[in-house]
């Protein structure tokens, strides 16, 4: 991406929302950027079909709750957009909200979306899998931020998690507007035996030359059994705030299969992740 001018941001039911409301503005004034926050939640009646449909009180109650979680996630961001000069949209989906979200996302340079956390479905209103599901459907990059919070801008440090994939060159081309920025980047890859590569006149370390980022490499032969795990060490011994991966994985009828290291990263991340499929 060799620019940041929209970004698409993902807005819950849950207070975390706010923190990623907060991370908006800040790429928005880096990058001078506009912001669309679009709240998009699947109604609290349909955690609960039987309560709504045996009780007319029942279904009242879980409407008032959904227009509560609308009414305080708008007041949050009016709140936000009257302090910041930056632009910034407003937009709400209850129906359909998954696929409205990734389907406004392919007009979006980038999607912020928060990392799913176990046990605060409810909280959120959103199945498990929306992150992976959104990054596939949309076709479009995320900056996925995790459940808890960040301390610091992002943007100082990076980990990029190469393979010579579409997935990984996907992220990486995304990534490039914040790369730009960072004062070490750190790229990590291990040889793959069973997909022999012969040596060519292009690499990654050239190709982020051209971009105006310098790297550090680190070349390992034996991939390790966990190579999730070991990417999520490499960033918290180098003390990176921003890790770029590619998403692995496909769906068929919302079945998920993901791939092991973007399971493990996005059940386990603690640093923002730029992941796109």
């Amino acid at each position: 991406m060799s620019a940041l001018k929209s970004i698409l941001l993902h807005l819950d039911a849950s207070p975390k929302s706010r923190s990623r409301l907060d991370i908006a503005v800040q790429l928005a004034k880096i990058h001078d950027a506009e912001v669309t926050a679009l709240y998009a939640v699947s109604s609290v009646g349909a955690g609960y079909p039987f309560a709504s449909a045996g009780s007319p009180e029942a279904a009242a109650m879980l409407r008032d709750i959904d227009d509560a979680n609308l009414a305080a996630a708008k007041a949050a961001f009016d709140a936000v957009a009257a302090r910041h000069p930056a632009p910034m949209q407003w937009g709400a989906a209850t129906i359909q909200a998954e696929r409205f979200f990734a389907r406004q996302a392919r007009y979006a340079d980038l999607m912020i979306l928060g990392q799913h956390e176990p046990g605060k479905e409810a909280e959120s209103s959103l199945p498990s899998d929306f992150v992976p599901w959104v990054l596939v459907e949309s076709g479009r990059p995320g900056l996925i931020v995790p459940y808890v919070g960040i301390s610091a801008p992002i943007g100082q440090i990076a980990v990029v998690a190469w393979k010579n994939t579409r997935e990984a060159a996907s992220a990486l081309a995304a990534a490039l507007a914040f790369l730009r920025r960072c004062d070490r980047v750190h790229v990590v890859s291990w040889a793959e035996d069973e997909e022999f590569e012969p040596v060519g006149p292009l690499d990654i370390e050239q190709y982020l030359r051209f971009h105006g980022v310098s790297c550090t490499m680190h070349r390992n032969a034996a991939q390790p059994v966990e190579v999730g795990e070991a990417l999520l060490s490499l960033v918290a011994d180098v003390s990176a705030d921003l890790l770029v991966a590619g998403c692995y994985g496909h769906s068929r009828a919302r079945e998920w299969a993901l791939g092991g290291v973007t399971r493990t990263i996005l059940e386990s991340m603690t640093v923002p992740v730029v992941m796109s499929h």
